[in-house]
């Protein structure tokens, strides 16, 4: 049975090798572990859902020029109506933001007038009209949607609440835990400001922001009656099967056909939403591919310095391994022998290793806001580092037990 203690005496000859591998090995660990679960958070946020049937929808930007935002309620309905009577448009209505714009109103909510009390959840406003949920295509899995004369014009300082509200499945439940939101009311001001009531409640509908600090209320989204009167307008339009392709050329030109008092131009102003969702997720995506390219490299370099340090170790013990060969050594005993021996610096790295792991992690979660990182990518890091350096080894060990036991009569 092969010794440990020869494996420890040969390694303290060779410390700076060793200590060089075992360092390079517990790095690699701490990075990969946190990479692997960066891009798992990049993934994960990649396919999060909207609520939105998002095939064949057109978000187009549209800004007012020399008309005051008092006085953009006309225009705007003028708009709408045009663009609903767009060839190859199904459904159209006005807004203030979408789920993944990357903008739009926040604000807390209450089951007590906000002087009374702290908010009970934190939500975004969209401020939709009754043609809303036919052009998100969310489903409404409780109540009712607004009815047109529920649908109120107001100028965006001077809206503090509407009579009725719709809000998403992650709201009601966070602001009244039994299921019973259907019918209650809830604040969005103070004492002077009247409550809401929920009429509606949509299966999700996600907010428009997908950074980190929005993570908490993600899926709370409340839609108000409301057609806000200002020169920035968002026009969402929801077009036919199969013809979305024409409406984006289309639906632009019926805009400035109602009037060229306004801008539509710049890289988002028109865009379907499968550039919406790229556009919001480009730096995930980015930072996903990034993390996987480093933890190859690294993979890789990590295992070239197995290769590379076990292979110059063969070299300088080729007599030694004669020797050994001669004195009734098996090719399998030479084998056996430097794969323990990689073994050792392996697992001596990784335990080093899971420590720099978990502190990286946390001075992220310290610095950048992250989450705690879970023990099973450590887990998953310490075999695969392991797995990787024995298989690095076995090319130079298998060439160590090749050597034949003539070696020992030769001179060095």
């Amino acid at each position: 049975m092969l010794q440990i203690k020869p494996i420890l005496a040969a390694l303290k000859r060779h410390k700076a090798g060793t200590i060089l591998i075992a360092m390079q090995i517990a790095l690699t660990l701490a990075i990969v572990c946190n990479a692997l679960f960066i891009i798992q958070q990049r993934v994960d946020r990649l396919s999060r859902p909207t609520g939105m049937d998002e095939n064949n929808v057109l978000a187009i930007q549209n800004r007012w020029v020399s008309v005051d935002g008092k006085d953009t309620a006309p225009l705007i309905k003028a708009d709408v109506q045009a663009l609903r009577q767009t060839p190859g448009v199904q459904d159209a209505f006005a807004t203030n933001s979408f789920p993944l714009r990357g903008g739009g109103w926040s604000t807390g909510v209450n089951l007590v007038p906000k002087n009374e009390g702290k908010s009970t959840a934190q939500t975004t406003l969209y401020f939709v009209d009754d043609h809303a949920l036919a052009v998100y295509g969310a489903q409404l899995i409780a109540g009712r949607n607004f009815t047109a004369d529920e649908v109120i014009t107001a100028d965006p300082k001077d809206i503090k609440s509407t009579a009725q509200v719709i809000v998403t499945k992650a709201l009601a439940d966070k602001l009244y835990p039994k299921g019973d939101a259907l019918g209650k009311q809830l604040y969005l001001g103070g004492k002077d400001i009247p409550p809401s009531t929920i009429i509606g409640i949509v299966a999700r509908l996600q907010v428009p922001w997908n950074g980190t600090w929005s993570d908490n209320f993600n899926d709370n989204a409340m839609l108000l009656p409301v057609q806000l009167t200002s020169n920035y307008t968002i026009y969402l339009i929801r077009a036919k099967p199969g013809q979305l392709a024409d409406v984006v050329n289309s639906a632009p030109a019926a805009l400035l056909k109602t009037s060229r008092m306004r801008v539509i131009s710049g890289d988002r102003a028109v865009r379907t939403y499968e550039q919406v969702r790229g556009d919001a997720y480009k730096n995930d995506r980015g930072m996903a591919i990034l993390m996987g390219v480093i933890c190859v490299i690294l993979l890789a370099i990590t295992a070239a310095g197995i290769v590379g340090l076990t292979s110059f170790w063969v070299g300088q013990r080729r007599k030694q391994i004669g020797v050994r060969r001669a004195l009734g050594a098996t090719k399998r005993d030479i084998l056996s022998y430097f794969l323990t021996e990689n073994l050792m610096i392996g697992v001596a790295g990784v335990v080093i290793g899971v420590g720099l792991a978990i502190g990286m992690n946390l001075w992220m979660v310290s610095q950048f806001e992250m989450a705690r990182l879970s023990i099973v990518y450590v887990v998953v890091g310490v075999v695969a580092l392991l797995l990787l350096g024995q298989a690095a080894v076995l090319a130079p060990a298998m060439r160590a037990a090749k050597v034949p036991p003539v070696e020992a009569t030769r001179s060095v």
